[in-house]
């Protein structure tokens, strides 16, 4: 299957060539058979944090969010995953509960797969388990680049960043600027750059009053990128029009704010 993978800027929640796009055709139609595909409803969750593990999925349709959650109720967003992906192989291979919660930004059908038989496929191939190690590797070099990252940056700087990742890999242009073609809260933007709540309400405000941004019912559409690039220290990116997920546009709703 072809794995719709966007273009990705080098770093961010979206970060590495998904899963599925890594395997060999025969590889990748074999562990596809293993499975049972289910339909998952938007906002429902695909697997919850600290349960024990007893499937993998392979993520056919649609997009998730994946979310780890404190002791003292802090939620953090950790990363986005779609079409091609596999969530809950960590916990299936080694046998702990689950690190985190993955939760259905939107309508998803995955390939449920029993962890017995998953592990056993990956033990019988050593193609696919350092295809699996490569993806493992990468997930945790990134996360390690951005927290070193993350440490040198002012709150503000971290949300700019943030903003221009999810611009580069869910971007979609409209009437008013470009998409944000996620369904995030609030929280959950907190939760990706380490901040409260109330500090991503001051910032989104702000930049609602500089033109920067458009907010409206979990909408967030970016007007002028180059005044976060300023924010974030970046160098220009590719063109919007060169992304390979810009779409025609529609309209956006913002008479209503942001949850």
């Amino acid at each position: 299957m072809p794995a719709d993978a966007p273009l990705s800027s080098g770093g961010g929640l979206d970060d590495r060539v998904p899963f599925l796009a890594r395997l060999e055709r025969e590889d990748r139609a074999n562990l596809l058979t293993l499975g049972r595909e289910l339909s998952f409803p938007s906002r429902s969750a695909l697997v919850h944090q600290y349960e024990p593990s007893a499937h993998v999925l392979l993520i056919l349709h649609g997009w998730t969010k994946v979310t780890a959650s404190a002791e003292n109720g802090y939620e953090a967003l950790l990363a986005l995953r779609g079409p091609g992906d596999i969530v809950g192989e960590s916990a299936a291979l080694t046998g702990r509960p689950r690190s985190a919660t993955v939760t259905a930004l939107a309508p998803v059908r995955a390939s449920v797969i029993e962890h017995g038989r998953f592990r056993e496929f990956v033990s019988r191939s050593p193609t696919v388990s350092l295809k699996l190690l490569e993806l493992t590797s990468d997930r945790t070099r990134t996360a390690d680049q951005r927290r070193l990252e993350f440490a040198s940056m002012s709150v503000r700087e971290r949300f700019a960043v943030l903003l221009l990742d999810l611009l580069h890999t869910h971007g979609r242009r409209t009437d008013e600027g470009i998409e944000i073609d996620v369904p995030l809260s609030k929280q959950e933007l907190a939760g990706a750059v380490g901040a409260s709540r109330e500090m991503v309400q001051r910032l989104l405000k702000d930049f609602r009053a500089r033109g920067i941004v458009v907010t409206g019912r979990r909408a967030l559409v970016i007007v002028r990128p180059s005044a976060l690039r300023l924010i974030a220290r970046a160098t220009p990116p590719t063109p919007i029009e060169s992304l390979a997920r810009v779409a025609a546009p529609r309209p956006v709703r913002r008479s209503t704010p942001m949850p």
